[in-house]
């Protein structure tokens, strides 16, 4: 199976950022890449202005835009985009501001399939709260990709939800082999680290190959590991069910085309059985 990761900076306007991925996404259905993934907050980068503005349903111009693509392509593509919400009331010194929450959601489209999965767990960490303006989901998701002749279940997971290792316990249980991770991390001392040693962990707990795509770090010749907010810090990776990083990016805008061998799954769990799996179990 054929995997691509763009990792890609995007900015304030999703029909500018539309038309930035939408070369890459044909270089990669061109260089026979099935599944595509693309970061969190592919639509509108954080930092970049109120995200209710753009906030959009999944028939809405973005994600039209992207399943028009992957089904002229023949791919599935998945990427960051935000739904309107609710309405949430926030104080602070004593005065009350009401604010638009939106939901965190993966798009996934192409193949037959047009759904998402909306974050679970907010970023509400490092004293930054994603869940003021951010309202999180409760459902986890899968979808079948068929690829090479075979059905393939994938799972969903956003960012921050990388370490929290139940989640992608169950996504496992439930059928997946594959976990897709749209990520725009934060840079910073000792994140690289960390996001590294979460993508191996989650791999290993579960038994799968991890495919987390990150927003590029912004200004990466001049800032790279320094602090900054949930913008980017690169480093895509595939990592198999081993806990091996098979494919790694930089801190730079990079395309990774990656082969994986779904076999590897089996002969994983057979060896480290930490995961009960539930057969023909998927989630829409």
């Amino acid at each position: 199976m054929r995997i691509a990761l763009l990792q890609v900076i995007t900015g304030a306007d999703k029909s500018e950022n539309f038309a930035r991925i939408e070369p890459l996404i044909r270089d990669a259905a061109a260089a026979g890449a099935s599944l595509i993934v693309l970061p969190e907050a592919t639509s509108q980068a954080f930092d970049q202005g109120r995200l209710d503005t753009q906030a959009e349903e999944l028939d809405g111009e973005f994600s039209t835009a992207v399943r028009t693509l992957a089904d002229e392509l023949g791919v599935t593509v998945v990427a960051g985009m935000f739904r309107p919400a609710d309405t949430n009331v926030l104080e602070s010194n004593g005065e009350r501001k009401t604010v638009n929450r939106v939901r965190n959601t993966a798009l996934v489209t192409g193949g037959g399939t047009h759904t998402g999965y909306d974050k679970i767990h907010a970023y509400d960490a490092f004293d930054y709260r994603e869940s003021d303006t951010v309202r999180t989901g409760e459902e986890l998701v899968t979808f079948v990709h068929e690829a090479d002749g075979e059905s393939v279940v994938v799972g969903m997971a956003i960012c921050f939800d990388i370490r929290f290792p139940e989640q992608f316990k169950e996504l496992a249980r439930r059928g997946a082999e594959v976990i897709v991770v749209p990520t725009s991390w934060a840079d910073g001392p000792g994140k690289l680290e960390q996001w590294r040693a979460l993508n191996a962990a989650r791999a290993l707990d579960a038994g799968v190959f991890i495919a987390a795509t990150g927003q590029a770090r912004p200004d990466w010749e001049e800032k790279a590991g320094e602090e900054s907010g949930p913008t980017g810090i690169g480093h895509s990776a595939v990592v198999n069910p081993q806990g091996e990083r098979i494919a790694e990016a930089g801190y730079a805008p990079e395309t990774l085309i990656v082969d994986i061998d779904l076999s590897e799954v089996a002969a994983a769990r057979k060896a480290l059985p930490v995961v009960a799996i539930t057969e023909n179990t998927v989630m829409r």
